[in-house]
């Protein structure tokens, strides 16, 4: 193993958990910030798989620049239409041409974000809904000689960090958990619930409050009463399963901007045509929203990188953010449940150095009794970030098979 600077310290100071304020946010998959980060991080896997079925290596890319304008609607209980389409631009850097082949990214690309779109929001018609754009350069000569290698370990091409934490906290826990509940098993037994949902979560000492808002479909609401009565189901479904993970004081709020002074006025509620905001006034792009982690999480240490489509061979503001998050998970289940409060990550690239040797890696530990790590302890992290540092390419296997998500 390589000799890498890999930094280990203990805290004596209190973690996020106990602090008396606590702040967590989550883009559900159809907020417009997700939708750009889902389509960009489909089109580099797409193209990471043309690349290796063609050439038997992923060439260089970088597809972490889309943008989504949105359109507008009218939307009515029982269905309303789009009057203009949601406008989505792809741009980016990829090969092209590779030992004389032509590649078709463009088609690739195109059929990538359609691809998502169509199981992201399956309300939205790609044909009437959608206006889409897709561009793409070649990546500057310097760009593609750092996607070299030095033996068989690719060079970072920028200097830039990557943070993560384990594990996470209660808070944490519940707003991630509800934004998947309401958009997996919930949305499958109430399908006016579109994908379209934020869940903002904020812990006061011992008490939590949840707002929670959800892009209900017009074509499944029948009405006024019938509105309120799906969001009276969300409320339940969500103290339900947040009931699974605290004992604290629960609040929910659920579509809190929501007026019904005038049942015919419509506008004043969150009713939708396809189930996502992006059909009438709410612009995105990629990098606003959720960090690595599928969190945004103001308590804690963030990178502002936007993760999702930053190629998964050298990109370090990708590669080490993933790794950062993973490897403190990997740490805190490696000892006994009550010794580690809390893991904290940060790693350092320097550009053109070979991404298995970072400028620096930073662990910071907590310890639930508030003793220091031993030395054992100690050299037991260090092996665990070495080995996680060696083994660095499984990373970027794990991208391109779906297995890693970055938002």
């Amino acid at each position: 193993m390589a000799n890498r600077n890999i930094q280990i310290s203990s805290l004596t100071h209190s973690s996020t958990t106990d602090e008396s304020i606590e702040i967590v946010e989550r883009k559900g998959l159809g907020h417009p910030d997700s939708i750009c980060d889902g389509i960009a991080e489909a089109v580099s896997r797409s193209l990471c798989q043309c690349y290796l079925e063609s050439f038997g290596k992923i060439l260089h890319h970088n597809t972490d620049e889309a943008q989504l304008v949105a359109g507008n609607s009218i939307k009515k209980f029982g269905g309303g239409k789009i009057l203009k389409p949601i406008e989505i631009i792809v741009v980016g850097r990829a090969t092209t041409t590779y030992q004389g082949v032509s590649i078709p990214v463009i088609d690739i690309a195109t059929k990538a974000t359609k691809d998502y779109l169509r199981d992201a929001i399956p309300e939205l018609n790609l044909e009437t809904g959608v206006k889409l754009s897709v561009k793409f350069g070649e990546g500057s000569g310097a760009l593609q000689n750092v996607f070299g290698s030095l033996g068989n370990v690719p060079l970072s091409n920028d200097t830039s960090f990557g943070v993560g934490h384990a594990p996470f906290s209660e808070t944490e826990t519940i707003v991630l958990n509800v934004e998947r509940e309401l958009n997996t098993n919930f949305h499958m037994a109430q399908p006016a619930i579109g994908p379209d949902i934020k869940v903002m979560g904020l812990r006061e000492h011992d008490k939590i409050q949840l707002t929670i808002a959800a892009a209900l479909v017009d074509r499944y609401v029948n009405g006024m009463d019938h509105y309120q009565d799906i969001l009276h189901q969300i409320h339940e479904s969500v103290y339900e399963l947040t009931r699974k993970y605290t004992e604290k004081d629960l609040t929910i709020f659920v579509n809190s901007a929501d007026v019904y002074d005038d049942p015919s006025n419509i506008n004043n509620i969150y009713l939708t045509v396809t189930g996502t905001s992006a059909e009438h006034g709410d612009d995105g792009s990629v990098g606003r929203g959720n960090r690595a982690n599928g969190l945004i999480t103001p308590n804690r240490s963030m990178s502002m990188e936007a993760t999702s489509g930053k190629n998964p061979v050298n990109h370090v503001g990708k590669i080490y953010n993933l790794l950062s998050n993973d490897v403190a998970n990997k740490i805190v289940n490696s000892f006994p449940p009550a010794r580690i409060k809390d893991v904290s990550i940060r790693v350092l690239s320097q550009i053109s150095a070979p991404i298995d040797q970072p400028h620096i890696a930073d662990i910071k530990v907590v310890t639930n009794d508030g003793n220091p790590l031993t030395e054992a302890e100690k050299s037991q992290i260090f092996d665990i970030v070495d080995y996680n540092l060696d083994t660095i390419h499984t990373i970027t296997d794990r991208v391109v098979s779906g297995e890693l998500h970055t938002f």
